[in-house]
């Protein structure tokens, strides 16, 4: 029995702008295990973004196949994968995208108005998430009260909150300093080392990428190096 989460199978992406085609990926294949902590490098342009977003199910593939565990989300329709992403992917990004009149507690409970769960129950999770990431004690602050690593740690719990089968974060550090920069890193590696979560990580700062279990890079649209970390 294969131990992969995420199987890409010769994955192409192209854009079309106007008559114009632009190839970003190109037959790009790669298995990911459950409970990897993947990092994705390469330079702007270089197809990782993208790559992230096919396999968030943000978007789909022009040709080639993923499957995320037994679901081919390829194949499914934009109603069927905005619900499969819902219960089965957190996302975290460079900018926080916290609403400001919202509390951290509310803001990390925002995915969970999509499910039939109670107040109660839902704020029950919303508190747990936070203490995960070590916010219980900021649970009614509003994000102007929290320094920016407050903040991705508050939507790192919102991605959590849902008790996702995969994290995928987009330059999930790019807007801090250094040393807030590593714990934020480092709290990635404790949810995959303690709590069993799969990562995908994209990132230009091989620091970050340090933190991860394998490094894969790409430029143009096509791997050019897997390197264990």
């Amino acid at each position: 029995m294969s131990d992969n989460l995420i199987q890409i199978a010769s994955v192409s992406k192209t854009y079309t702008r106007g008559k114009m085609k632009i190839p970003v990926l190109s037959d790009l294949s790669i298995n990911i295990e459950q409970g990897e902590f993947l990092a994705l490098m390469g330079p702007s342009g270089s197809g990782k973004t993208t790559l992230l977003n096919l396999i968030g199910g943000l978007d789909s593939p022009t040709s080639g196949a993923i499957a995320i565990g037994s679901d081919r989300i390829d194949q499914m329709s934009q109603g069927r994968l905005a619900a499969w992403r819902a219960k089965n992917v957190g996302f975290v990004f460079q900018f926080y995208n916290l609403l400001p009149v919202l509390s951290a507690i509310r803001n990390v409970e925002l995915p969970l108005l999509l499910t039939n769960l109670s107040g109660g129950e839902r704020k029950k999770r919303a508190l747990a998430a936070l203490k995960v990431v070590g916010l219980e004690d900021r649970a009614n602050h509003k994000p102007a009260e929290l320094s920016g690593g407050q903040e991705q740690r508050v939507a790192i719990a919102r991605a959590l909150v849902s008790d996702p089968t995969l994290l995928v974060c987009d330059e999930p550090t790019g807007d801090l300093d250094r040393a807030t920069a590593d714990e934020i890193l480092e709290l990635l590696q404790l949810l995959n080392k303690e709590y069993g979560k799969t990562i995908v990580l994209v990132t230009h700062d091989p620091k970050a990428a340090d933190h991860a279990s394998r490094c894969l890079h790409l430029d143009k649209g096509q791997l050019v190096e897997a390197a264990a970390v």
